[in-house]
């Protein structure tokens, strides 16, 4: 993509455009949220409502690609190496400043500290994160996931999971053993004790479930025709793991059965609620309205509210 279509595209996630340089703090926020999330490109020089290029002093431009050199590695913990470019367009110079997605995450404000400076890309701004997504981030830079995250409330063998063990045994035809266990990686050993991972818990039928997850609900409702307006009825399955919570979104899928199998339908649905990190601790609410019209298609409908 040339700098053009750039220059035309929406402010966003990996993308913001400023008319000047900002302030040290904005700066420096905006870089710690890239940093944290995929990466992206700040573009010095260019408003962005309206958008127009009103470019930067020619004599300037390394006295201004120095601040921001200085304002990067005086307030952002860990180090951050950004790309600085000197670009023109319309005869006008910018400068792009390009931060790569980190390997040592959570990066934050120096003065701030971790829980009050580490910020992430929400959209086209920058939000303060909470301890939850904090907690994330040290585990992407642990390289370790959430449902392997081991859980040292608890032994094994005072867990009780016998249903998971009677669907387990259902299912595989065989008996949920040790080696089992840890093939799957749903126990670890700390100092010769057993631990359940937090795959384990969410498994399991034990009290320290609730305790942990006691949002962790898929609530399933029935619609009549081929719309969400008339409501039928709903069923609460406590049992099956939730959805990864992401605020504000809605996902909406037109399958057409022709072209994707029922039996790929519901793997895809069972995958996308099981494969997923439950660090969210407030209730959230899974609505799937599956829907087959006249016309043969599958519709699955699916919305997050809480």
């Amino acid at each position: 993509m040339n700098i053009k279509e750039i220059l035309n595209q929406p402010e966003g996630r990996r993308l913001e455009f400023k008319a000047e340089l900002p302030e040290h703090s904005d700066l420096a926020k905006t870089v710690v949220a890239f940093a944290n999330d995929a990466g992206g490109d700040l573009y010095i020089g260019v408003a962005d409502d309206p958008r127009e290029v009103v470019g930067l002093d020619e004599d300037k431009l390394v006295a201004i690609e120095e601040k921001v050199s200085n304002i990067i590695f005086d307030r952002c913990y860990p180090a951050i190496l950004p790309e600085i470019k000197f670009i023109s367009e319309e005869n006008k110079h910018l400068i792009q400043v390009t931060v790569f997605r980190g390997s040592t995450p959570p990066y934050y404000l120096k003065e701030k500290g971790k829980l009050q400076g580490t910020f992430i890309r929400v959209g086209s701004t920058n939000r303060l994160a909470d301890e939850a997504i904090i907690s994330e981030l040290e585990r992407r830079r642990r390289n370790i996931s959430f449902d392997s995250e081991v859980i040292p409330d608890k032994p094994v063998n005072d867990l009780s999971i016998d249903g998971f063990k009677a669907i387990f045994k259902e299912k595989t035809g065989e008996e949920l053993s040790d080696q089992a266990l840890r093939k799957l990686d749903l126990v670890k050993d700390m100092q010769g004790v057993k631990y359940p991972t937090n795959a384990l818990i969410l498994f399991s039928d034990d009290p320290l479930r609730n305790s942990l997850f006691h949002y962790a609900k898929v609530e399933c409702a029935r619609f009549k025709g081929v719309s969400i307006d008339d409501f039928i009825d709903q069923k609460v399955l406590r049992p099956i793991l939730p959805h990864k919570q992401r605020k504000r979104t809605t996902l909406c899928y037109v399958i057409s059965i022709k072209e994707r199998p029922l039996r790929e339908c519901t793997l895809s649905l069972a995958g996308s609620t099981l494969l997923r990190q439950y660090v969210r601790r407030f209730v959230m609410r899974w609505f799937i309205g599956i829907i087959l019209s006249q016309e043969r298609t599958l519709r699955l409908q699916s919305m997050m509210i809480w």
